[in-house]
C-alpha cells in the first residue's frame, strides 16, 4: 500500500507520465484497500452504450422440398427477386425450395463498418424445415428503418425431421429456426454520444444509498465534484475531452470496486413451478402459525340393475332369461378427514435462515409456504414485499 503511494509522489514531483499517471497510481493503491465488493462496471450501465435491434426480410433457397406451399407473399418476394435480374413472371411460382423468412440481430455499441455479426434466421410462412438451405441478401434495418447491415450465407439448423410415406413424421429440436454465423456485415455505424460531455452512468437497481455510494467513492479517489448522484438511477461524472485520455478514465472507473447498498426485501412466487425465493432482508415479526392438512376422498360405486322377461321356448320348452332395461347407477362416497395439526410460533426473526428453519417446523411444502407467507403480509408480520410470478 505505501509502495503505491510512493510511486505517486515521485510521479507527481518528477512530472514523469503527468498528472494521468498519477492518477492511475492513487486509484491501483485505492482498489487494493478494498475486498470482497463489487465493480463499478457491474453496477451501472453507461448511458449511450447499447446494443440495437436490427431486422429484415428474406427469402432462403435451396431447400429440398421443404420449403412455404400456399404463401402469397413468398411467391410474390420470389417474383420481385426475379424482376430484379430482368426476368418477368406473369403466373405464380410454386417453388418448395423457397422460404420467406425473418431476419434479426444485435448491433453492438462500437460497431464499424466491415464487423461481421451473427444472425437468426426464423421461418414465417408454412416452410417445414430451413435445413441445408441459404439465405439471399437481406438488408437489416434499424428502427429509423435506415440499413445498417447486409447479411447472406448457408443457415445452420441444429434440429433435423424425417416423414414416411404413410404421413407419419418425427423432428429433433426446432427447424424452422437457424443461425448464419458472421453472416452479416456492418455497413453503417451508429453514433453513441460517448465522446463528448459528461458521462452519465444509469444503475442497473436504481437506489439512492447506491447512487450516493458511488459519487462518494468516485469523489474520493478522483478528487471532490467529478461525481454527483443526479437521482436513484443516474450519477454524472466528469471526463477528459481528449479521447485516449477518457479512454483510460472509463477503464479506470469500470474497475473501481465498492459495496453497493442491501437490495429491498422481497419475495418471489413462482405459482407455476412452486417456487419460492427470499431475499436476505426479510424480516418476520413475532406472529402463530397453525399448519393443517385436509384430506379428500372420492369413491365412485357402479351398481347394475336389469329388468327380466321369462318366455316359454316352442321346440324345448325351457325357460330363458333375457334381459332388458339394463342400468347403471352410481353411489358417490364424499369424506372430508382432518390431519391433526399443530400452532407454531414464529419469534421474531432477523435472518433468512431463521425464517425458514421456523416454517419447516409446521412441515409446510413449497405451495403452503406462500399461503403461509401471504398470510403473514395481511396480518402485517412479514416486512417484504410480494411478487407473483
Amino acid at each position: 500500500m505505501n509502495t503505491h503511494f510512493a510511486r505517486i509522489e515521485t510521479a507527481i514531483r518528477t512530472g514523469s507520465g503527468g498528472l494521468l499517471l498519477a492518477m492511475v497510481l492513487f486509484v491501483q493503491a485505492f482498489l487494493c484497500q478494498l475486498a470482497k465488493a463489487d465493480r463499478l462496471l457491474d453496477l451501472v450501465d453507461i448511458q449511450g452504450i447499447r446494443t440495437n435491434q436490427l431486422i429484415g426480410y428474406g427469402l432462403v433457397v435451396g431447400l429440398e422440398g421443404t420449403g412455404d406451399k400456399s404463401i402469397d407473399f413468398t411467391n410474390q418476394s420470389l417474383k420481385n427477386m426475379l424482376r430484379e435480374f430482368g426476368i418477368s413472371l406473369t403466373k405464380d411460382v410454386k417453388a418448395k425450395n423457397v422460404a420467406a423468412v425473418s431476419v434479426h440481430a444485435d448491433l453492438p455499441a462500437f460497431a464499424r463498418p466491415g464487423q461481421k455479426l451473427t444472425i437468426t434466421v426464423s421461418s414465417i410462412g408454412d416452410a417445414k424445415s430451413i435445413r441445408g438451405g441459404t439465405l439471399l441478401m437481406t438488408a437489416l434495418k434499424g428502427v429509423d428503418r435506415e440499413i445498417y447491415a447486409v447479411a447472406q450465407g448457408n443457415v445452420l439448423v441444429g434440429g433435423v425431421s424425417a416423414e414416411g410415406n404413410n404421413g407419419s413424421s418425427v423432428t429433433i429440436n426446432h427447424t424452422r429456426v437457424g443461425v448464419i454465423p458472421n453472416g452479416a456485415t456492418v455497413e453503417r455505424r451508429v453514433e453513441t454520444g460517448f465522446a463528448k460531455g459528461p458521462v452519465s452512468m444509469t444503475l442497473k437497481s436504481p437506489s439512492f444509498s447506491t447512487a450516493r455510494i458511488i459519487a462518494r467513492s468516485i469523489n474520493s479517489t478522483l478528487g471532490p465534484g467529478v461525481a454527483s448522484a443526479v437521482d436513484a438511477a443516474n450519477v454524472q461524472v466528469k471526463a477528459p475531452e481528449d479521447p485516449n485520455q477518457r479512454v483510460t478514465f472509463m477503464a479506470l472507473l469500470e474497475n473501481m470496486e465498492m459495496e453497493p447498498s442491501l437490495p429491498p426485501a422481497r419475495v418471489i412466487f413462482n405459482s407455476r413451478t412452486g417456487t419460492v425465493v427470499m431475499g436476505q432482508n426479510v424480516r418476520v415479526l413475532p406472529a402463530v402459525v397453525s399448519h393443517g392438512n385436509l384430506e379428500i376422498t372420492v369413491r365412485e360405486t357402479l351398481d347394475t340393475t336389469t329388468g327380466t322377461t321369462f318366455w316359454q321356448g316352442a321346440a324345448d320348452k325351457e325357460k330363458l332369461l333375457k334381459d332388458e332395461n339394463k342400468t347403471d347407477t352410481y353411489t358417490s362416497d364424499v369424506r372430508i378427514d382432518e390431519k391433526a395439526s399443530r400452532a407454531f410460533i414464529i419469534p421474531s426473526s432477523v435472518s433468512l435462515q431463521e425464517i425458514v428453519t421456523a416454517i419447516n417446523k409446521v412441515g409446510a411444502t413449497p405451495m403452503d409456504l406462500m399461503s403461509i407467507l401471504q398470510a403473514l403480509e395481511s396480518a402485517g408480520a412479514l416486512r417484504a414485499e410480494l411478487i407473483v410470478m
